[in-house]
This record gives structure tokens, sequence and C-alpha cells, in this order.
């Protein structure tokens, strides 16, 4: 039987090992199961797929899945509320594997490697665990967008041949500059009414709304430099001052960017 789960605010990392008992689940936030050490199957919705080093279950919120571990393994599990990070709310339209390329498995093996460092928190996680969690959540979805954008299959989830992953490499490029929607939509071949459209369409939200979240999901792997200077990193993602990128940061994640800096993982 499905058990139940506490709220979700905010995304998390875990390592787990799954049973040779099949088990099933069901959840209100997206997860995405990565393979680490081992193998395990899971079926989503009826459809089986194993999961090892390099392989990926995506699984949308209320997606039923049934689950069981073959022998040994560990996987890296990132649980994502709806609209946390910046991910495209088609990534999630349904339940599918996916290959995980080198560059996205020696992540996936970096990131295990801290959380398996990091001792547990009772209780509610303290901002040294919550900030190691969107980093990680940050980092690992850049890399599924990517990775899934460049996927044949990808298409059958995009809005009439939009690329997820392109669109989010230009963004990235141009964080420190305004946003010209005219720009983005001509490079993606589009004009700017239909590709407005088609954004809202496939990502959920609009272009500005989805830059902003893209913004302060940069900024929060730029703090982990202690090199650094705010003021730097408010202008690289592209806010016009520091004044600015502070009440942003702090209306999203509840702390100011330099204490949010502070608490080292």
């Amino acid at each position: 039987m499905p058990h139940p789960h506490a709220p979700l605010l905010a995304p998390s990392v875990s390592l787990r090992r799954y049973g040779d008992i099949e088990a099933s689940d069901v959840h209100d936030f997206h997860q995405v199961v990565l393979g680490l050490d081992g193998t395990m199957v899971m079926a989503v919705d009826g459809v089986a797929q194993r999961i090892d080093a390099r392989s990926a279950w995506l699984v949308p919120a209320g997606a039923r899945h049934d689950y069981a571990g073959i022998g040994e393994n560990r996987q890296l599990v990132l649980d994502l509320p709806a609209a946390s990070v910046a991910v495209p709310e088609r990534l999630f339209a349904q339940a599918r594997p996916l290959a995980l390329d080198s560059g996205l498995v020696r992540l996936v093996r970096d990131i295990a490697m801290r959380t398996a460092g990091d001792a547990p928190w009772p209780g509610a996680p303290d901002m040294r665990t919550r900030r190691f969690s969107w980093d990680a959540a940050t980092r690992l979805c850049a890399g599924i967008v990517a990775q899934a954008g460049a996927a044949p299959e990808a298409m059958a989830v995009q809005s009439a041949g939009l690329d997820f992953a392109r669109i989010d490499r230009w963004l990235r490029t141009h964080l420190s500059e305004p946003l010209r929607i005219a720009d983005l939509a001509a490079h993606c071949g589009f004009g700017m009414r239909r590709f407005h459209q088609l954004f809202n369409e496939a990502f959920g939200e609009t272009p500005h709304r989805y830059l902003q979240r893209l913004r302060l999901d940069t900024a929060v792997t730029l703090l982990a430099d202690p090199r650094r200077a705010l003021t730097d990193i408010a202008l690289e993602v592209g806010f016009a001052d520091q004044s600015a990128f502070t009440h942003a940061f702090s209306r999203r994640f509840g702390v100011a960017p330099g204490q949010w800096r502070m608490q080292r993982h």
C-alpha cells in the first residue's frame, strides 16, 4: 500500500536502498530516482524499467509507482515540489526513464558522496541541510533538463517542437541581460506571440517568471563560492543591484543571501 507523506515545501535529496519486496507509492510531489550502485526495478503507471548507474526514472506527482531492489543497491532520490526549481512543467507531463550521460553520472556520484557525508538532522532540517538540498537540486535539474531536452523521446512531451534544453541554455547564457522575448523567440524559430503561447504551455509559466527562478537557482550555486562578492553575483544573474537581488532571494528562500552563505555545508 502507498504510504502517506508529510507536505513537501522544498527540494529534498537523499540516499536510499530499496528492498527486494515490492512496494508501491503515490505522492503529491515530483520525484527523480537516479541510479547509483546496483540495480532496482521500477514500474510507473504499469511501465517497468530497470535503474542502474546510468539511468533514472522521472516520476510525476500523482503517478503510482511500484518498485523493488535487486540485491544490494543504492539510489540518489530527488523529491521536488511543483514549481520549486526551474524545470519545465511538461518535463513531468508523463513518467519516463532517462539515460544519463557521463557528465550527469559524475554529478550524481559527487552529490551522493556529499549526501553520505552529511550527518542526519532530527526533526526539521536546519539551514545547512536546506542549503545543500537546494544547491544539489538546482544542479541536478539543470543536468536533467539538458539531458531530457537532447533525448529523442523528449519530443513527445514538448510543445510543437519547443526545445527545453535549447531555451534553458539560451537563458543561462543571457542571465545578466534583460530578457528580450523577441530575441529568444527568433533563436527558437518562432514569432513572438506564438512563442509566448508555446512557452506558457510547455513551461507552465511566463518566460519572465521562469527566468526569475532560473536566476535565483543560479545564485544558489554561485553563493557556494565564498570568493564571489554578493554584488558581483547579483549582476551576474541579472539583478540591477545587490538590494534588488537580496529582496528577491529573501522572498523566495526566507533568508538574505549573506545569511544563506554563512551556513556552510
